[in-house]
């Protein structure tokens, strides 16, 4: 009975030693996040020679009604963010990065508490600096399903900075936040469906595509027309248009640039391919810049149907692509390493759910600024970049899976 009573004892004191050590384990990192936080951070720099400026613009295109408002007969309203090369006047104070009601695209609740505050991200551009002397290319860039424009600054600043307009579009009621006129506004089922079984969802995501590549080519109409007056008048070289993306919205990049006889050139960044442009093809320089667990190159062994179906998507695509194509793979990476999720501060148990990987997240943005800047260069301007004639590649992530040159 002493026995029993001296182990109960014992037990007892060593739980209460390891209640204590979790209690100060999980204090210390819970402090550790909320420093970590509160902490600020610099988006990566712009890596060309010109000064970004960033514009906001709230457009709506009259001729479509819109099929995926919550009410039938509304007209399509897209919210535009443009960025371009700026003269911002000595000592301009760069522009938050989620001005008013965009903040919320901050996680809410407790996972809200494990990443940055918006506050604290500081960015490139100025904003509504005057335009810098010249007539730039446009880029209409799109984000992955549910994000929006503002998450991918990083490249739009980068883009600007090289001498291109970037029209940043947040499809409306596809992305979980848009702001238009000031006011919130949500995903609808139908802009943003939910369904686990890719096969099934594929009719649903190639009628979703056609809307977003039609968003990017209605907001290639609308950059045109800022040719002619304002801030942008004699400043846009409109007969010159590129369509980009992340996921999703790298989808619809292709899809537009299918669909538009003016694109130069489209590049998809991580993004399982949609619509008529599947099977069709495209005719125009095209780059495909896929993580380390993708299939959108066709290269990947399939584990499920999910990946046979995107890698099957893919190569139709390939096969009846007659234009050049680059494709690379970015090792290490996961799929939002290719939005600013990669330069945010989130804690560990975050990061893990958000999907970044293994690859330092700075470091994956300057990779992807590299090679999409050296597409758009090489596309629009002609400039010769033995970034995409290399093999291998200076990366040494990077795997050179086609290159065109």
């Amino acid at each position: 009975m002493r026995t029993d009573r001296w182990w109960l004892r014992r037990t007892l004191k060593t739980l209460l030693v390891l209640v204590i050590v979790l209690v100060v384990t999980l204090g210390g990192y819970i402090g550790y996040v909320a420093v970590r936080r509160g902490q600020q951070v610099t988006l990566p720099a712009p890596a060309g020679r010109y000064p970004v400026g960033r514009t906001t613009a709230d457009w709506t295109d009259h001729a479509r009604t819109d099929p995926l408002a919550p009410r039938p007969g509304m007209p399509r309203e897209l919210s535009a963010w443009l960025w371009y090369p700026a003269a911002p006047a000595p000592g301009a104070p760069p522009a938050p990065y989620a001005p008013g009601a965009w903040s919320g695209l901050h996680m809410g609740g407790l996972p809200g508490l494990g990443e940055i505050s918006f506050d604290d991200i500081r960015v490139h551009a100025v904003a509504d600096a005057p335009v810098a002397v010249g007539r730039f290319p446009v880029v209409v860039l799109e984000p992955g399903l549910g994000l929006a424009a503002p998450q991918y600054t990083t490249l739009a600043e980068n883009l600007a900075s090289h001498g291109y307009l970037v029209a940043g579009i947040t499809p409306t009621y596809s992305a979980n936040l848009t702001v238009l006129n000031g006011r919130p506004v949500s995903a609808t089922p139908a802009g943003n469906p939910q369904d686990s079984d890719a096969a099934a969802m594929r009719p649903a995501n190639d009628r979703l595509v056609s809307v977003w590549a039609a968003d990017d080519r209605f907001a290639a109409t609308r950059v045109a027309a800022l040719a002619a007056t304002g801030r942008f008048a004699g400043h846009v070289d409109a007969a010159t248009t590129m369509y980009l993306g992340h996921s999703f919205g790298g989808a619809a990049a292709l899809q537009a640039c299918h669909d538009d006889s003016h694109c130069a050139g489209a590049a998809d960044l991580d993004g399982t391919q949609f619509g008529t442009v599947v099977h069709s093809g495209l005719g125009k320089p095209m780059m495909l810049l896929a993580s380390q667990s993708s299939c959108i190159t066709g290269t990947c062994r399939p584990s499920n149907a999910d990946e046979q179906s995107e890698r099957d998507a893919a190569r139709a695509l390939l096969a009846a692509s007659t234009g050049p194509v680059w494709s690379y793979r970015l090792n290490g990476a996961e799929h939002f390493n290719f939005s600013d999720y990669g330069a945010y501060y989130l804690a560990a148990p975050i990061r893990s759910v958000v999907g970044l990987g293994s690859i330092d997240s700075d470091e994956a943005l300057t990779i992807t600024n590299a090679y999409l800047a050296a597409f758009v260069d090489h596309v629009a301007r002609g400039l010769p970049e033995p970034l995409l004639a290399g093999r291998p590649s200076p990366y040494p992530q990077v795997e050179v899976q086609r290159t065109a040159s």
